[in-house]
């Protein structure tokens, strides 16, 4: 049973979700502020977060900063901003995916199922290898020669996928909708940075070596071994 921490100030919607997420059989626990929450994610174990942003004192995004600081836990933001640069800030902090209030509950539903089914698969490997490169999937990090690269959670998530299909050249839309979960814009820099960065990290485990390749005009892949 997937247990789900409902993060909300608002008593009554946090019993609600608590009582939807009952009612399809998950095990959820509701906490009504930024440190409740944070004390917590401390003393158990998580499958989903479901966060609001608008809480007392520590704000949504500061506790959203705080967990990916250590965890990589599924986070759902539940946001009445939904405009882009709201979106986007999110999305860079660490967030998978976000709903406007208010919400459907069905979309709600299927938006945690289909973070907690991407979870699993995530988590039902054990290694990728390309090269000397190894990504580690139940420590969520890569290694060369047993040093680890550091990677932030959607640094990984590139990687995991690109490794999972070597051969394949992902778009920068590719990437975004099947990581974020979202629609891609043509003018977000979002996926760029996060290669940028990915790419800095492998840099110095191996350096001079290229392991993520633009194939300019289209997106990115895994860098073939060349003669």
């Amino acid at each position: 049973m997937d247990h789900i921490l409902v993060i909300d100030d608002d008593a009554d919607i946090n019993a609600m979700l608590c009582e939807l997420l009952a009612g399809e059989g998950y095990a959820p626990t509701g906490a009504y502020s930024g440190t409740e929450a944070l004390l917590a994610l401390a003393g158990d174990t998580f499958a989903l977060v479901l966060l609001d942003l608008m809480l007392p004192g520590l704000a949504g995004d500061q506790v959203l900063a705080k967990v990916r600081a250590t965890s990589t836990v599924p986070v759902i933001v539940l946001t009445a901003r939904t405009d882009k640069p709201t979106t986007v800030e999110l999305l860079k902090l660490g967030a998978d995916d976000f709903i406007g209030k208010p919400f459907d509950t069905a979309e709600l539903l299927a938006r945690v199922e289909a973070q907690l089914r991407r979870a699993r698969t995530t988590q039902a490997g054990q290694t990728l290898t390309h090269r000397d490169l190894v990504v580690d999937l139940d420590r969520f990090d890569a290694f060369i020669d047993g040093q680890a690269a550091g990677l932030t959670k959607r640094e990984f998530d590139i990687l995991s996928l690109l490794m999972s299909h070597p051969a394949k050249v992902f778009t920068r839309a590719n990437l975004y909708e099947t990581l974020w979960g979202a629609a891609y814009l043509m003018d977000d820099n979002t996926i760029n940075v996060h290669i940028s960065n990915l790419r800095a990290k492998l840099a110095k485990l191996r350096p001079g070596t290229e392991f993520v390749e633009t194939v300019w005009g289209i997106g990115f892949r895994m860098a073939p071994v060349r003669p």
